[in-house]
């Protein structure tokens, strides 16, 4: 109590200023219409503006959320919009549609979200750790896609974080064709540009242009066919002479990539265990 008094006492002109200046305010803004004006137009101003703060800061928030769904959405577009190419051709060679239920339905491929938490390894052999795991149900040579387009596979897993190998890393190689032509090869990082790859074995009889679009070719249990890759930026001689390669510019940049999604197949585990014992009855022999 003491100090509150030698504090009032101290502070007393001051204080009576205070109370003087904030009663001759409202006098001031109540009791004269342009003043009064004046200050509900400031007031509201400066009102609008916090709340334009706050709107900005909820919405910045939300964009992990927003990002993940625009992802998961380019993906569904991209799976459906293969499953229609096919049923659009096979409607323009047979008119019966004996199995048309069959072929509208989505590959038998399924997805789980996932973030890349950080990137390793050197310039050569760059690496995505991502938040997903072994107790994730991540195996092994999983796809890895983003809203873009092909990312990589998983290389690698652990309980709670697996290693993917990206598309411009030497190790990787994933077989991709030309949209709307049968012709198909394996990309292949130039091992310059993060962002430039290339594709080899392309017959010298096969018309293709700067532009056309590259996309996963599906000949393998990794990833469905249509998945977006890039597109041809140029055609020229592969290095035998004996076929075109075709250098392409990745749709995604790793760089900046952070919402993922994993492709199981559950016809997968078949396939490798298929090839398992084809390799050992050629080895028995």
């Amino acid at each position: 109590m003491f100090d509150f008094l030698e504090f009032f006492r101290k502070y007393y002109y001051l204080l009576v200023f205070l109370v003087l200046e904030a009663v001759s305010l409202l006098l001031l803004f109540r009791f004269n219409h342009y003043q009064g004006s004046v200050w509900l137009t400031a007031a509201n101003g400066a009102a609008v503006g916090v709340n334009r703060i706050y709107d900005d800061a909820v919405a910045y928030g939300n964009l992990k959320t927003v990002n993940q769904q625009l992802a998961a959405e380019n993906l569904r577009l991209q799976l459906e919009s293969e499953a229609l190419r096919k049923e659009l051709g096979q409607l323009q060679r047979d008119t019966i549609k004996l199995d048309s239920l069959t072929r509208a339905k989505m590959p038998n491929f399924h997805t789980q979200p996932a973030t890349v938490v950080s990137h390793t390894g050197n310039s050569e052999n760059k690496f995505l750790v991502i938040d997903q795991g072994e107790r994730d149900g991540v195996r092994p040579e999983m796809g890895v896609v983003g809203g873009n387009g092909v990312v990589g596979i998983v290389y690698m897993t652990g309980p709670n974080y697996s290693l993917v190998l990206p598309i411009n890393n030497h190790k990787c190689s994933i077989s991709c064709r030309v949209r709307g032509q049968r012709y198909f090869g394996y990309l292949q990082w130039d091992g310059h540009d993060a962002r430039r790859a290339y594709v080899d074995d392309i017959p010298r009889y096969a018309k293709i242009k700067a532009g056309a679009i590259v996309e996963t070719s599906g000949y393998s249990a990794v990833f469905p066919p249509g998945m977006f890759v890039g597109k041809v930026r140029k055609v020229r001689n592969s290095a035998d002479g004996q076929s075109y390669r075709l250098d392409i510019d990745l749709s995604i940049d790793l760089s900046t990539v952070r919402d993922v999604h994993i492709i199981t197949t559950p016809y997968k585990p078949e396939i490798d265990t298929l090839r398992t014992r084809a390799e050992q009855a050629l080895g028995a022999s």
